[in-house]
């Protein structure tokens, strides 16, 4: 049973699906006009995935019913080529899905700030490169509509496996945020029209690796981290206008941590897991509300809760996993009775933990070997189970009916059975390479490829 935190959330969503579902979604001027049959389905909590790691933000779809099998010629309902490139992962409400992506265009020059091209795997050259959020139909795959939101020169290099559209949307049903970190965050409504914009200044990450940390949403405020190896902050954005409403300093190096909004006990907290401390923030507010340290460096993966515990984790030059009790949480909680939990061997780097039914999955650094313990006690379930046919993985696992789906880079997704025995149900390949994790919605999976996305489901 969902605790009461999770209640007061999904009445929220509920809520929120009672206005919203029934809005018309306009097309662009390009498209034909709607017909009687066009319109969209009500953006219940079944029919979205507004958010980065979904509408619990641990990963999980509650009552879908993704397809078990697909191939290239199995099971697609339709495959769009997109332009250009991103890693962002797409973001569904009702009958549109939402991304952002990097069109490079222009010569090749060097990079104007950052490290020396190459190193650390960078790129050697930049191009200039037209930012675009997508909008894309979910009954047939046609763009509905792209927006150019800036043309720019990035001011850094970027590694290799990256992209200069890395951070995933987040949608209310009625605005699309995008966020291009140094580049600017953008609201757009639901027909592709800029709202408003916010320039944050310009990020300088570690090893000039590039910017991938997603905005959260709660309630009216739009959550942003901006660590770096500058001045840190976090900030909360009025999502109708763009002005702030508070920032707060930070003292981290670089991180691509999303923030996570979960509601414990009552009281939404904006979770950010860092190098130094690991913080929750009222997101009304700014205030701090607890903090804990114990991970590495170089945080990527973003937190999980469920249930009254929340965990973080961390992989590079030192391992952490660790379960933190919520219930009276407050100040400091680094080597306290709240640490209900550490672990400190294959834990993970790239991809974001996966929160279900009790149990934590999470692979070895980014590699296909998964973990399996019991979330509130931190007991192993199961450890070191090699992945058929997965080498490495950028994507972070998703769930739904039972199932977990697991996709590598090299476009193998591994589907096993949820709970004490990682049974191999199904291996799909598709002919594309996967950076981004994928969105389920109702019997959907949406999978975004570095040159498609697809929308599979059975007949």
């Amino acid at each position: 049973m969902p605790g009461a935190g999770q209640q007061a959330w999904w009445i929220g969503v509920v809520l929120v699906a009672a206005v919203v579902g029934s809005m018309v979604w306009n097309r662009s001027a390009d498209l034909p006009e709607a017909g009687p049959g066009d319109s969209p389905p009500a953006a219940g909590p079944a029919a979205s995935w507004p958010q980065w790691r979904g509408p619990l933000g641990n990963g999980v779809a509650p009552g879908a019913r993704p397809p078990l099998a697909w191939s290239e010629t199995e099971n697609v309902r339709w495959k769009t080529p997109l332009p250009g490139r991103g890693m962002s992962s797409p973001v569904v409400w009702g009958d549109h899905i939402f991304l952002t992506t990097a069109v490079a265009h222009g010569e090749e020059v060097d990079p104007p700030a950052g490290r020396r091209p190459g190193e650390h795997d960078n790129l050697v050259k930049v191009r200039r490169n037209q930012l675009m959020v997508v909008a894309v139909r979910r009954d047939d795959g046609r763009i509905a509509w792209q927006r150019t939101v800036r043309d720019v020169l990035p001011h850094e290099s970027r590694h290799l496996t990256a992209s200069f559209a890395s951070a995933s949307p987040v949608t209310d049903g009625e605005r699309v945020f995008a966020f291009f970190g140094s580049h600017g965050l953008y609201c757009l409504d639901t027909a592709g029209e800029v709202l408003w914009e916010k320039d944050l200044g310009d990020m300088h990450t570690k090893h000039a690796h590039g910017e991938g940390s997603s905005p959260a949403l709660s309630g009216d405020i739009l959550v942003v981290n901006w660590d770096h190896e500058g001045d840190d902050f976090v900030v909360g954005l009025d999502k109708r206008t763009g002005d702030e409403r508070w920032r707060r300093e930070r003292d981290e190096p670089t991180s691509w941590s999303s923030p996570q909004v979960f509601v414990h006990d009552g009281q939404a907290q904006a979770v950010i897991a860092a190098t130094n401390r690991t913080r929750a923030y009222d997101p009304a507010t700014g205030e701090v509300l607890w903090e804990c340290g114990g991970l590495s460096h170089n945080v990527v993966a973003s937190p999980v809760y469920e249930n009254g515990i929340l965990i973080v984790g961390s992989s590079y030059e030192t391992r952490a996993i660790m379960g933190i009790r919520l219930d009276g949480a407050t100040g400091d909680l680094t080597g306290t009775g709240h640490v209900a939990w550490i672990k400190r061997r294959d834990t993970p780097y790239v991809p974001s933990l996966l929160l279900y039914q009790n149990r934590v999955y999470y692979f070895r650094h980014y590699q296909g070997i998964l973990t399996c313990r019991h979330a509130a006690t931190g007991e192993v379930v199961y450890e070191r189970a090699r992945l058929p046919g997965i080498g490495n993985v950028y994507a972070s696992p998703v769930a739904a009916d039972g199932r977990i789906y697991i996709t590598g880079m090299d476009g193998l997704t591994v589907v096993i059975r949820a709970g004490d025995d990682p049974t191999v149900l199904a291996q799909n390949q598709l002919d594309d390479s996967f950076s981004a994790s994928a969105a389920i919605v109702g019997d959907e999976l949406i999978l975004r490829g570095e040159r498609s996305l697809y929308c599979l489901g059975e007949p």
